[in-house]
């Protein structure tokens, strides 16, 4: 049986709540043939490869610092705030079960946590700039792997006017550097016909449920209309 394959990028805002919510990811996601966790009327289980890609959270937010400071190069403000993703990736395999991976060819089936440096030095897909960061590259990693693309962040999605909206297109997005997304995300949604859900990772059922592709309380950006 085909694995479903999903990636969610866990943000730095959650560095606290990460090791909870991928504990649970692990738990619910471990490949068996059994009942799930959440759904008990699944008469037999459908595989899934989730690949979490880490933000770059206070490691990213200290290249930052050394980049206003000292003026780095693009180049190297780029390699830097990854190595800041790998950072945050070593604290969450060291905090959970999730093993490791550096590739996004043949995912395990289960959980596992992309080590993205040495994937992106080889590929270099994106430009190097502050405006891609890790949203960009998990949307990359999601196009490469024909995967979902759930965003778990500290909020439950993208609010306007107070409101929270529960479906949007990625193109209403560009320009808004004060939404919860990186600034190139929704042009390369648009470029690349993809959906990017973004959902409240403190709360670690909605991220299940939305693995599972049941309605959750978040924000749909659709970059296919």
């Amino acid at each position: 049986m085909k694995a479903m394959r999903v990636v969610i990028k866990i943000g730095g805002s959650l560095i606290s709540e990460a090791p909870e919510l991928i504990d649970r990811l692990v738990k619910e996601f471990r490949f068996k043939n059994a009942e799930t966790t959440l759904d008990r009327q699944v008469p037999e289980r459908v595989p899934y490869s989730v690949l979490i890609v880490p933000g770059g959270g206070i490691f990213a937010d200290t290249v930052r610092r050394a980049d206003e400071r000292f003026g780095l190069g693009d180049d190297a403000a780029h390699w830097m705030a990854i190595l800041g993703m790998e950072q945050y990736a070593c604290y969450l395999q060291d905090k959970t079960g999730a093993r490791a991976v550096d590739s996004i060819a043949g995912l395990p089936q289960g959980v596992s946590i992309l080590f993205p440096y040495r994937l992106m030095r080889n590929e270099d897909p994106l430009p190097h700039t502050w405006d891609v960061t890790s949203d960009t590259i998990a949307a990359w990693a999601s196009r490469q792997a024909g995967a979902v693309f759930i965003k778990a962040t500290d909020v439950d999605g993208i609010f306007r006017n107070g409101k929270l909206v529960r479906e949007i297109s990625a193109a209403s997005c560009k320009g808004n550097r004060s939404s919860c997304i990186d600034p190139a995300l929704p042009e390369f949604l648009l470029k690349n016909r993809l959906e990017c859900l973004i959902v409240n990772g403190k709360c670690p059922d909605r991220v299940i449920h939305a693995v599972y592709g049941k309605p959750v309380l978040g924000t749909l950006v659709k970059g296919n209309i």
